[in-house]
């Protein structure tokens, strides 16, 4: 890989206002237009963005203490448990996590209407939440129970920490069978009467950089409207996917693990949701920015919806049971004009994320950047790529 520009130069360049960036969508066009040497030579950073739910994600809290003091043992927000296992006033909460006796679940069984999502969003938002806690009291922790009121600014530290975020890519799921059924991908109608999936596409972050070139640990990024960083690669990370010619893979394959200050985020990009009859998760904005270093890293920021294939998934029968169950490919092209064909049928697409959402990530990126309010870091290590043997495996019940 050629180097044109560095990380330094491209810095220095946004520190005196004088950095060319532009969205994935736009660096499409100017490219076309202006050919590939000369668009390495102008631009600077193409930033990406994606908006949708993100089920492997959550957040670290301290407390603070009480008095008498208290080693909490068990903790609820808003009567969704938190795992306190850690140390005595800090909790971790999951997005999927789900009220012990959610009354809505009561009247409408499988609403799901409020979970571990919907608390981050309350707490970002500044709204009052119930903290309750039990302990078995010690020595130097005596208090055995406690419930109080807190808001996001009462917590000492508040960190969103995501295991597994922004798929390189994903499945479009489907159902074959008689009957409608709810999963993670939403309501499937019966006899493949709609089909549901979960990427903004040419707009998506690893879309952007199929090889992890330039996203790595430590990149900075932007997080539910604040600064994140990448931590690590995420759990199910696989980059070893089957490839098109131009990189894109045709499956899952890359993921990251996120972390940000919670303070710093907005609801606007961090919001709880709601899936019936599956559960409760959280909608995550994520942008992050692409070097323009060299005329490879340029090429790869030029995919288009049509050169990204997802695998039609059947959710009925195949995907339960944990067999293949591919019933082809389309490209992310064919989904957003609404309708695929799957075995000689039309079959009407929806989409769990939100293109628009995506659209204005990258924009309010670009903006931060060319404002010289957002510099770009080196990662100080590359996530595993196909030159590793990192696959993911089943787990063998024995």
């Amino acid at each position: 890989m050629a180097l044109i520009k560095t990380y330094e130069e491209i810095n220095e360049k946004i520190k005196k206002g004088k950095a060319v960036v532009v969205t994935a969508e736009e660096i499409i066009d100017i490219a076309k237009e202006e050919g590939i040497k000369k668009t390495t030579e102008k631009v600077d950073v193409v930033t990406t963005g994606t908006f949708g739910p993100m089920c492997s994600s959550g957040a670290f809290f301290n407390f603070g203490h009480s008095k008498p003091k208290m080693k909490m043992q068990k903790v609820w927000l808003n009567g969704v448990p938190a795992y306190a296992g850690i140390a005595a006033v800090d909790a971790y909460i999951g997005v999927t996590e789900l009220p012990e006796d959610d009354p809505c679940n009561k009247v409408h069984p499988g609403s799901f209407n409020y979970g571990g999502g919907h608390v981050i969003e309350d707490l970002v938002s500044g709204k009052p939440v119930k903290l309750e806690a039990t302990a078995y009291g010690t020595d130097c922790y005596p208090r055995k129970k406690l419930e109080t009121t807190i808001t996001i600014d009462d917590l000492n530290y508040a960190l969103l920490f995501n295991p597994r975020n922004s798929y390189q890519n994903y499945n479009v799921g489907i159902n074959t069978t008689n009957k409608t059924i709810y999963t993670y991908m939403g309501v499937l109608r019966p006899n493949m009467s709609n089909a549901n999936y979960s990427s903004a596409g040419q707009l998506s972050p690893l879309m952007n950089d199929p090889y992890y070139r330039t996203i790595g640990i430590g990149t900075k990024i932007f997080l539910g409207g604040g600064i994140g960083y990448v931590a690590w690669h995420g759990t199910q990370h696989s980059p070893l996917e089957e490839r098109t010619e131009k990189g894109v893979p045709t499956g899952g394959a890359g993921t990251l693990a996120l972390m940000g200050d919670l303070k710093q985020m907005v609801p606007e990009f961090l919001r709880g949701v709601s899936l019936i009859g599956y559960g409760a998760s959280l909608a995550v904005g994520v942008g992050i920015p692409i070097p323009i270093l060299s005329e490879e890293i340029l090429e790869y920021t030029l995919v288009k919806d049509e050169d990204i294939f997802a695998p039609v998934v059947d959710y009925g029968t195949a995907y339960p049971n944990g067999e293949p169950g591919n019933l082809g490919l389309v490209s992310y092209a064919q989904l957003k004009t609404g309708k695929i064909e799957v075995q000689g049928k039309e079959v009407r697409t929806g989409s769990l994320s939100s293109y628009p959402k995506a659209r204005q990530i990258a924009q309010t990126l670009k903006d931060w950047i060319m404002n010289g309010k957002f510099l770009l870091t080196q990662p100080v290590q590359n996530l595993p790529s196909v030159e590793d043997d990192i696959r993911i495996k089943p787990l063998v019940i024995k």
